[in-house]
């Protein structure tokens, strides 16, 4: 990334405050959601969905009890690491509702830094004003939505990698390590950042991450559950998890991998290829299948392979070198990485295209702030069919659309806008790269 003075105190991570309206728009937005997960617990039948399964998780640790089944042939009930399950323990210890409120003070917190670090991050040389920046806010509302009604962690990983990013922009690499390393034992696709930071030659982020890795799944965990234990589990959920990939699915979930929920790159291509039924997520309807050819699983897989190699050339062929990055281009940089991380993800249901957040927000920036007013306009007309793709998802529409990877869709064009503006620079931000370069020779 592109330093930034060390001596530079960090003033992006600002509270909310009480004397902005947006701020106060936001705080009652949190209130609100916090209700839509503690209404049902206090005064209903239970809040369902991920809520009671990480109170389970939380149990089974607190009493001593198996995280996954024995017989790998068994469902698994939670299907990510130990280390999770053992954080969910201490909230879990003071009941349902304690636990569901911490939940979400954690979902709020991160929606409010993921906003906040993703204004500070996209290298304009201009603040922007409160509506700007809340924009993304509203832009991709309906998937903070999902993580209060869920329960699902990707947004606190958003802001994990984010923070991340940050430290590594203010010469903190062991921290930032450490951040790319508590998102992935949680919630493993975060991993697909390190080839990125290896290509940067970030290196003491690289060891960094490889380092807390091990320990937050082999080390902390251990003192718990026991060091034998916890590897036996570690290795239960490996193979059960990340090793078990068939034609009939993958990861425990196999009526969900190949199904329309699913709109990560490799779900969207077998569809594509195979003739895979689209609705097996429900057995109540009709099989309905997509494919525009019709080859074997091992094909299938290799169509998949070449596809990511692909976007992996593209990805590195718009990278600018190391000598002529800018703070504008690693933002936008930042913002294909977070687009590819998005759908490389075995499992991309909808709630995961919340990691579009940078993207939006990058975007966002050029097309107010850039001095080329047809930029601007072509900016913003991406930003617009992006927007319009995406709530296809709605429920009002029907479920073929997001067979047929209406978010992988507005993905790319995310990402090709994010590559078109890193491959054409406006000629100040060139101008002033070209002085920075040659100040620092001098």
């Amino acid at each position: 990334m592109t330093p930034s003075n060390p001596s530079e105190k960090p003033r992006a991570l600002r509270p909310p405050s009480l004397r902005a309206p947006l701020d106060l728009l936001f705080l009652l937005c949190c209130a609100i959601l916090t209700a839509d997960v503690l209404g049902p617990e206090i005064f209903g039948h239970g809040k369902t969905k991920d809520y009671a399964l990480w109170y389970w998780a939380g149990q089974q640790v607190l009493h001593g009890g198996p995280l996954y089944p024995s017989d790998l042939r068994q469902q698994f009930e939670f299907i990510y690491p130990p280390l999770p399950a053992i954080l969910l323990a201490i909230p879990s210890w003071f009941g349902k509702v304690p636990l569901y409120l911490v939940l979400s003070l954690l979902n709020g917190v991160a929606w409010w830094y993921t906003g906040i670090l993703s204004n500070a991050m996209t290298g304009s040389d201009r603040k922007p004003g409160p509506w700007l920046e809340a924009l993304p806010a509203f832009a991709t509302v309906t998937f903070v939505f999902d993580m209060f009604d869920l329960g699902q962690p990707n947004l606190v990983l958003l802001a994990m990698m984010l923070y991340g990013f940050w430290c590594l922009q203010h010469r903190r690499p062991w921290f930032a390590g450490f951040m790319f390393a508590l998102a992935t034992a949680i919630k493993v696709f975060p991993v697909a950042v390190l080839p990125y930071l290896v290509w940067r030659r970030q290196w003491a982020a690289v060891l960094s991450m490889i380092a807390f890795i091990g320990i937050l799944l082999y080390v902390v965990p251990a003192p718990i559950r026991g060091f034998e234990r916890n590897a036996a589990e570690l290795n239960t959920w490996y193979q059960g998890m990340v090793a078990s990939s068939s034609e009939k699915g993958f990861g425990q979930r196999d009526e969900q991998n190949w199904s329309w929920v699913n709109q990560s790159l490799i779900a969207v291509t077998h569809r594509l290829v195979r003739p895979i039924n689209y609705n097996l997520e429900d057995p109540s309807k009709p099989p309905r299948t997509m494919n525009v050819i019709d080859v074997d699983y091992s094909t299938a897989n290799r169509i998949v392979l070449l596809i990511s190699v692909l976007l992996g050339l593209g990805f590195v062929a718009v990278m600018p070198s190391a000598r002529k990055r800018t703070a504008r281009s690693d933002a936008e940089e930042l913002g294909i990485l977070f687009c590819l991380m998005t759908v490389a993800s075995p499992l991309a249901r909808q709630y995961y295209f919340m990691w579009l957040f940078l993207p939006f927000t990058v975007l966002m920036h050029r097309a107010a702030f850039d001095a080329r007013p047809r930029v601007r306009l072509g900016t913003w007309l991406a930003l617009a069919a992006t927007g319009i793709l995406m709530l296809l998802s709605l429920p009002w529409f029907p479920n073929v659309i997001q067979a047929w990877g209406n978010n992988l869709v507005a993905t790319a064009i995310l990402a090709v806008t994010l590559g078109w503006h890193i491959r054409h620079p406006p000629d100040a931000a060139s101008s002033d790269a070209a002085a920075g370069l040659k100040a620092k020779a001098a």
